[in-house]
């Protein structure tokens, strides 16, 4: 039970540290919270994101990850993949603007929360390979299948409260900006944000090939 607590315990600070930094997951969850009126309508980005982040935590652990990304080519592929989506899902936000009564039509309708979130999560080929070369790695030094479990259940409880939270922060901000002037701010700058990681994936693109 000792070994077990202490690989929840490790999976939990590692999980947090890695979701700490601001990436574009984070940003897009928290746009998602700041922009819709309700913090309802912006669960469709949460789940999914959570979702894959699960998925990507238990294909890490169990080494599945690390043989795919094995396949040459296939890191150039998502490299392609997320600096394109990350252009698009850019200028999505930074043309966005706050749920009012006479521009709801302007948030991210469900279908696009969840493209934009799976993009975000599954082709952000840096989030993948930390989570690949980090969880990944890390959970190598425990043997025992069940010690395994609480490792990877530590990382997903924490990535889902993570996402949720992220959201609900959005939405505090929206609370507070009545008039939405700090919302379209947060946008542009989220949006600046996210072009700003497509362009280090280009760079570490054009490295690669040439």
């Amino acid at each position: 039970m000792k070994a077990m607590g202490i690989a929840f315990l490790h999976g939990m600070i590692l999980s947090i540290g890695l979701i700490l930094p601001l990436g574009p997951q984070n940003l897009f969850i928290f746009n998602q919270g700041a922009t819709h009126k309700k913090l309802l309508n912006a669960m469709p980005a949460v789940i999914t994101a959570s979702l894959c982040d699960t998925a990507l935590i238990l294909l890490a652990v169990m080494g599945v990850s690390a043989a795919v990304l094995a396949i040459p080519g296939l890191q150039v592929f998502l490299l392609v993949c997320g600096f394109v989506f990350l252009l698009w899902i850019g200028q999505s936000i930074w043309r966005a603007k706050p749920e009012h009564a006479s521009a709801v039509d302007e948030t991210l309708s469900m279908k696009k929360q969840v493209l934009f979130a799976l993009s975000v999560s599954v082709l952000n080929p840096h989030a993948v390979l930390d989570t690949i070369g980090v969880i990944g790695t890390s959970s190598l030094r425990y043997e025992s299948l069940s010690e395994k479990a609480m490792f990877a259940l530590a990382c997903i409880a924490v990535s889902w409260l993570a996402f949720c939270l992220l959201a609900a922060a959005g939405k505090t901000v929206r609370a507070i900006d009545k008039r939405g002037t700090w919302l379209v701010r947060v946008n542009k700058v989220s949006a600046i944000c996210i072009w700003a990681m497509a362009l280090l994936i280009g760079a570490q693109l054009v490295q690669i090939i040439f």
